[in-house]
């Protein structure tokens, strides 16, 4: 057999898996319906000692594995902010692992290197962001804050004329770092890997949607001095609410701190006309971060961040070694921009979802999503004893059913109509529905309502 014939078989094969699933995701449980030691049974045993047809592997793991794979890309997973890959998306990341390109520098992939580049232009003007600002194709929002804000760090301490990637932090001036009372974790775990403790991070107070209340991050600026960093946040991961951006910018700016927005998924109101005044101001920031495979809805992984000093970015993330042929200034080198070297080329699936969907497209998927989000909330809360507990601005809606609500969100996962997570606010259990991909539709939305109503009756009483 040819190697072009192989690939034929392997592809055929490997299509054939992925066509099947994809046609069944709609109706498909939602969760999972089989155990750790099944999935180890099926897919594990000795390390092979011989070759295997590669087909017949291909075959055995599509098989071996489908009871394990959640719904996460159909259109009632609610449970986390995940967009359901959308088809020029899932067609493109077919062709990025076909190409195999390395997007680290220019030279090992121009193509890979335009394709980012152009991304990075569309993706700050569906923004509002900065034409001029950096932008790196990274795994997640995590690693996007953590992008965001080592250049953070980097800038701060330029400033008072500490180098920290020559010097490090042992010996630096302290730095302040100021984040939201509800700032999300991905937050803390990035100022962790940075070197920033969590007990030395200082809160501002939240009010009773998560937002920053800026009279409380002025009196903590107020008291700091020297180098200061403030973390906002544009979309609260269980209400969806957004901090005052248009009051904090003016706030971070007067005291010289540095402005980080951790947009992962609220990043994306920006695009939609109606949702707009959600991010007023957030122009004024000095880096974002927002997550594609949210609400652009392109496969895992792919975290976008985003700098208005370029240099700063720069000077944080670059590499340079003897062996490295650099491009020029015109050429892209995505290396210098995020935290690897060896790096899937990301901004292809970016790339070719907006070029399918447009401007027009991006903003209807957003919208209607938000509007379903407003549609659960409405069928919902017209259900005694259940409430909704947020304003529903964007695509979050929080809920409780009664004083049982973790055993409401147990018996939805287990029948498997659609599939939801649970949190706690404000001291008690809570359901979170997180409205995402462009695969939902009404009907979605109405079938999972019942399903949570039905849930809720039975476990209430």
């Amino acid at each position: 057999m040819g190697m072009s014939s192989e690939y034929d078989q392997l592809l055929d094969r490997a299509h054939y898996h992925a066509s099947r699933f994809l046609h069944a995701v709609d109706q498909r449980h939602v969760g999972t319906r089989t155990t750790r030691d099944a999935l180890m049974a099926a897919l594990g045993g000795p390390l092979p000692e011989h070759c295997s047809e590669p087909a017949d592997v291909i075959d055995a793991l599509a098989v071996a594995a489908d009871p394990g794979i959640v719904a996460g890309t159909g259109p009632r997973y609610f449970g986390f902010v995940t967009g359901g890959s959308h088809p020029a998306a899932l067609g493109a990341d077919w062709l990025v692992s076909a190409w195999d390109q390395n997007g680290a520098l220019y030279v090992m992939s121009p193509a890979a290197s335009v394709i980012e580049d152009v991304a990075a232009g569309w993706v700050l003007e569906l923004l509002g962001l900065p034409r001029a600002a950096s932008v790196g194709f990274v795994t997640g929002a995590h690693t996007a804050n953590l992008a965001a804000l080592a250049a953070a760090r980097h800038d701060v301490l330029e400033r008072v004329g500490w180098d920290v990637e020559a010097e490090g932090l042992q010996h630096a001036p302290p730095v302040n770092v100021i984040v939201g009372a509800e700032a999300h974790v991905s937050i803390f775990a990035a100022l962790r890997l940075l070197g920033f403790g969590a007990r030395t991070v200082l809160r501002a107070d939240a009010d009773e949607q998560g937002r920053m209340r800026p009279d409380s991050l002025e009196a903590a600026l107020a008291r700091c001095s020297g180098p200061t960093i403030v973390c906002a946040q544009a979309g609260h991961v269980a209400t969806g609410a957004f901090d005052p951006l248009a009051r904090i910018a003016p706030l971070a700016r007067a005291y010289g701190a540095w402005l980080h927005v951790d947009g992962a998924f609220g990043l994306w109101a920006a695009a939609v006309p109606s949702l707009r005044h959600h991010v007023a101001g957030v122009e004024l920031a000095d880096s974002w971060a927002t997550d594609a495979h949210k609400w652009l809805n392109v496969p895992y992984d792919c975290g976008i961040v985003i700098c208005a000093r370029s240099d700063a970015h720069r000077a944080a993330m670059s590499q340079n070694a003897s062996y490295l042929s650099r491009g020029t200034d015109r050429q892209r080198d995505g290396t210098d921009w995020v935290p690897e070297s060896s790096r899937r080329a990301r901004g292809v699936t970016v790339y070719a979802t907006i070029r399918a969907l447009g401007r027009g497209g991006v903003t209807a998927m957003v919208d209607r999503c938000c509007a379903l989000a407003r549609r659960m909330a409405d069928r919902l809360r017209s259900e005694p004893g259940i409430d909704v507990l947020n304003d529903v601005v964007l695509n979050q809606v929080l809920v409780r059913c009664g004083a049982r609500t973790a055993g409401v969100i147990a018996r939805v996962q287990q029948e498997g109509v659609c599939w939801l997570g649970g949190t706690t606010w404000q001291g008690a259990d809570a359901m979170r529905v997180s409205v995402s991909s462009w695969r939902t539709t009404e009907g979605d939305i109405d079938r999972s309502a019942e399903a949570i109503i039905s849930a809720h009756r039975a476990v209430n009483g």
